[in-house]
């Protein structure tokens, strides 16, 4: 089976944007390191340096929900945001998002968030992970209903995309997907991520020396 790749064409010429690649090479299994995103050298080694943001209170399990936009009002109630949020927008937003399409990416794993982040007054980004009651239909390609969310809240597009690719680079390593599958605690989870993180930082004088070339 053929599978397109996501792009538009203008003027004669094909235009990509790197977070629909991202989903894209995530939904059909394609591995894709961070350095995918490496693009100015300004901020670099911060930006590289930077974990995974896990927030120690976005953790949850036994999420209701019967369906997906039931799923997703859920999740938009419980995310930790500032109370200028508008998560009735939010929440909106996010099944506008899902309507266009689905962001189960496979194995019973779903990454809600919207295409291009928007103004939602938060100081950073996050990442909230839940674990749902009952599995619900995302209309995912391989079929499997979804059990586990990402969702992710980002200030701006570098962050976004920061978190597609640490998301994506995670979702590959064995350990963690293991930790996901069956739903094991949160500390279990946080030192896997962290390992992964661990194992992505970029030496600061190694980066230098390559900003020097």
């Amino acid at each position: 089976m053929s599978v397109k790749l996501p792009g538009y064409r203008l003027n004669g010429q094909y235009r990509f944007h790197r977070a629909e690649l991202l989903e894209w090479a995530t939904a059909n299994r394609i591995n894709v390191f961070p350095a995918f995103l490496r693009s100015r050298k300004v901020n670099r080694v911060r930006f590289l340096n930077c974990p995974m943001p896990w927030n120690p209170a976005g953790f949850f399990y036994r999420l209701a929900g019967r369906n997906k936009a039931e799923v997703l009002r859920n999740v938009v109630e419980i995310l930790r945001l500032p109370d200028e949020v508008d998560r009735e927008f939010l929440l909106q937003v996010l099944l506008a998002r899902e309507a266009l399409e689905s962001t189960a990416v496979g194995d019973g794993i779903a990454i809600p968030h919207v295409r291009n982040p928007i103004v939602l007054h938060v100081p950073q980004p996050l990442v909230t992970l839940c674990f749902l009651e009952t599995p619900v239909d995302f209309g995912a390609l391989d079929g499997q209903p979804v059990h586990t969310l990402f969702t992710f809240i980002s200030p701006m597009v570098k962050a976004h995309l920061h978190l597609l690719s640490r998301l994506a680079f995670a979702l590959r390593n064995p350990e963690f997907k293991t930790l996901i599958a069956k739903q094991a605690g949160r500390d279990e989870i946080l030192a896997s991520a962290r390992r992964i993180s661990d194992s992505l930082r970029v030496p600061v004088n190694a980066t230098r020396k390559e900003a020097v070339r």
